[in-house]
């Protein structure tokens, strides 16, 4: 049986701990062909949304997907996010919450498909790290 994922379990859980202390639940994400969001509020691949109760509309974090909707500049939009493209879950007022790693492809056997390389090879040159989500107030 295959693994399942905690991604989606440490969301919901960070969702309900900003709810229930009066915080404003935001959700960092990297924007794909999956993910369905306004792309007009796109910025460099990504977007932050205001997952709270007052500015949703039928949340739902399921498994597999962030589905609400929600007023986009007065308009009612459709949201849909896959959980590979959430990036992170956290407070507006204090920053506090969860950031993810980037997902990557799983073999059959359940470990992350890289090979090694064999001795006497040279590594090539070392992986960059992901940027972080950046913040921008707008007033």
């Amino acid at each position: 049986m295959a693994e399942r994922s905690t991604k989606p379990y440490l969301i919901r859980a960070i969702h309900e701990w900003c709810a229930d202390s009066g915080f404003t639940p935001y959700l960092s994400v990297k924007v794909d062909g999956n993910t369905r969001v306004p792309v007009e509020f796109v910025q460099n691949g990504e977007i932050v949304l205001n997952l709270s109760y007052d500015a949703t509309h039928k949340l739902t974090i399921t498994n597999d997907l962030v589905q609400f909707s929600a007023r986009f500049g007065g308009v009612s939009r459709e949201c849909s996010i896959p959980m590979s493209a959430v990036a992170g879950i956290f407070a507006r007022e204090n920053g506090q919450g969860l950031f993810f790693t980037a997902e990557t492809e799983v073999g059959a056997s359940g470990a992350a498909s890289q090979s090694a390389p064999a001795a006497g090879e040279p590594e090539g040159p070392p992986p960059t790290s992901p940027t972080r989500p950046k913040l921008q107030i707008v007033k």
